[in-house]
């Protein structure tokens, strides 16, 4: 078996709306020349090129997948969400909630995105694939049932969960979200249920502004199957692996998921525009790793990761390479042009004693 890759050209064409950076344009704030908001193309779009450039790509079983339908996207959203949703992208496109613009046709490109995500899991929960990494664009993690934020329109991983469990492909779900803003959406739809495990990484006091807290452990059946690890803005390299050995592998153990799904937003890189944070590509490298030697001491190696964020037009898509070729096993592989200045640039010896400590104190609070 080998790895898939699910992507496909028109996600690129998602297009959003008056933005300068997050700001709505107007009064005082001038239009970017070129851009908008900073979820563009461009950084999903040189990850793939990157992949053909170095052969990765060939080492992959690269397709696309057919948009989610109707019934998939209504285990998740309501009717009237749908309803409003496509109502607006056959007029022209438009805004539904906060800080997501679309275009005409952005609805089915969103159907689209959350399509590649299903497919994904899919194929690696029938044994088809051994894992996969959907491309998916527009992302998802935020997007709540009947809003969408924060760049989502539809919570993709979410409709790709809700898929395998309608048709008995995987009764426990662990879902692991690496990107650097608290995935909120993820969370709120699953936070009663003990069938899927959520747990989210991600800067603390990023976005959103309102969730995310330690305290936030589920409730009713959920109780204790939503996991939050806030962590302080300059969080490094070797902070992150130290919370993934301390706190979230432990906890996928205990949980023994039948599939391991990771919310995988590269914007906890080093260089990214929204986030404060000291992650390299050798740090999403060992994760992938750790995550793909977690898949296959508890769920037969079933592990598919979805693209979230990631802002850094140069450095995302390294980043994006490391993850994959380890994903993979494949050996096609290309450096890190920045890593001799951001092993410089990495907390010292004292502040990682502090990250350790913090995480230290998340672990105390489970």
């Amino acid at each position: 078996m080998t790895t898939g890759f699910f992507w496909d050209e028109k996600c690129f064409w998602h297009a959003g709306g008056n933005y300068a950076f997050t700001l709505p344009i107007g009064g005082f704030v001038q239009p970017l020349n070129g851009a908008g908001l900073p979820e563009t193309q461009e950084a999903k779009r040189r990850l793939k090129n990157l992949m053909d450039v170095s052969g990765l790509s060939n080492d992959l079983q690269c397709q696309s997948a057919a948009p989610a339908t109707r019934e998939d996207l209504l285990r998740v959203h309501p009717a009237s969400y749908l309803d409003a949703f496509k109502e607006m992208s056959d007029n022209g496109g438009g805004e539904l909630g906060r800080r997501t613009p679309f275009a005409q046709g952005g609805f089915e490109i969103a159907a689209l995105s959350a399509g590649l995500v299903t497919a994904a899991v899919d194929a690696v929960a029938r044994g088809d694939l051994e894992n996969a990494y959907a491309l998916s664009r527009p992302p998802g993690h935020h997007c709540l049932p009947d809003f969408p934020n924060g760049f989502c329109l539809l919570a993709n991983i979410a409709i790709a969960i809700e898929a395998a469990q309608a048709k008995g492909m995987a009764k426990r779900v662990a879902v692991v979200d690496w990107d650097v803003h608290h995935g909120n959406g993820t969370e709120a739809i699953f936070y009663d249920r003990d069938d899927v495990l959520t747990i989210s990484l991600h800067q603390e006091g990023n976005y959103p502004l309102d969730t995310g807290g330690i305290e936030d452990r589920g409730t009713g059946a959920g109780l204790g199957y939503n996991l939050n690890l806030p962590l302080p803005a300059g969080t490094g390299h070797n902070a992150y692996l130290y919370a993934f050995d301390k706190i979230v592998l432990p906890q996928i153990a205990a949980f023994a998921p039948d599939i391991i799904i990771v919310a995988c937003g590269f914007d906890a890189g080093a260089t990214d525009p929204l986030a404060r944070m000291l992650a390299t590509t050798e740090t999403f490298r060992q994760m992938t790793l750790r995550l793909k030697s977690a898949a296959e001491a508890h769920c037969g190696g079933r592990l598919v990761l979805a693209h979230e964020g990631g802002y850094s037009e140069v450095y995302s898509p390294f980043c994006g390479h490391a993850t994959i070729e380890a994903l993979s096993g494949s050996d096609k592989h290309v450096p890190d042009p920045m890593e001799a200045a951001l092993s410089v640039r990495q907390p010292g010896k004292r502040l990682d004693t502090f990250l350790t400590g913090e995480i230290d104190y998340l672990a105390s609070q489970i």
